[in-house]
């Protein structure tokens, strides 16, 4: 629990872009839905999909398949800096993410900032 109350207080985009991916062993909750809900403010567009483990969910449209495609590959660079990937779908130009932290089949700090990194990404 120490580590989660470390991270508390993080809650505008510009901070979590500050922010760098902490491993999550497991071993701690996910977030209450009063963090989520919090959290999730500072993430526009973004969605928690609550059936089953709750996750991060976001649709990007792109004007072609080469585009769509160029994008996922940013998106890996960041995936990889952070040490933090999210799954990845791809619908030809529509590309969608759904992130969330394996080791807690939940919610964590890092989601959040994985969700704000992609959305700094020039399309």
């Amino acid at each position: 629990m120490l580590f989660s109350l470390k991270l508390i207080g993080v809650k505008k985009m510009s901070e979590l872009l500050q922010k760098k991916c902490v491993p999550c062993e497991g071993g701690l909750p996910p977030m209450s839905l009063i963090e989520e809900n919090g959290y999730l403010k500072d993430v526009p567009g973004w969605e928690i999909n609550r059936d089953g483990i709750h996750r991060l969910v976001k649709e990007f449209k792109f004007k072609n398949f080469k585009k769509a495609i160029k994008f996922v590959n940013k998106v890996a660079e960041i995936a990889e800096n952070e040490a933090h990937h999210p799954d990845i779908f791809i619908y030809y130009n529509k590309v969608k993410f759904e992130i969330h932290t394996h080791a807690i089949n939940g919610l964590f700090l890092n989601d959040f900032i994985v969700a704000a990194k992609i959305d700094q990404i020039e399309k």
